[in-house]
């Protein structure tokens, strides 16, 4: 019998704590996870690895969590992974263009519990 491949997730987060909270639920479901702290970092393993699903603090110190997903949705390797924004404050202007840019937003509040994050991947990645 053949295993299915794992899925991958790209995790984004410049909070160290957060990214190894969310990795470490994620692989324990069984999920291949990349981390990274870095906006740009994150932009160039979107485009090498083409996860599966991305993960994505929308503060970020360099470029923000909507500029990311901007430029992942301008190439067309990139544009249709689904992000699941992560937050712990939401300002207006991320707000609307998360709206902008999905439709309908995926946002997640930290700190988020293992429960909620499991059960948006998995709206996304049955």
């Amino acid at each position: 019998m053949t295993e299915k491949p794992l899925k991958t997730i790209l995790v984004v987060d410049d909070d160290e704590e957060t990214l190894l909270h969310i990795s470490n639920i994620l692989k324990r479901s069984n999920y291949d996870v990349v981390s990274t702290a870095k906006s740009r970092e994150a932009i160039e393993l979107a485009i090498s690895l083409c996860p599966d699903l991305i993960i994505l603090d929308i503060i970020m110190p360099d470029i923000g969590g909507s500029g990311v997903s901007s430029t992942l949705v301008r190439n067309p390797a990139t544009s249709n992974i689904p992000i699941i924004f992560l937050t712990g404050m939401l300002p207006k202007e991320e707000e609307e263009a998360i709206i902008v840019r999905s439709g309908k937003p995926r946002v997640l509040f930290k700190p988020v519990t293992s429960e909620e994050l499991l059960a948006a991947v998995k709206q996304i990645l049955p």
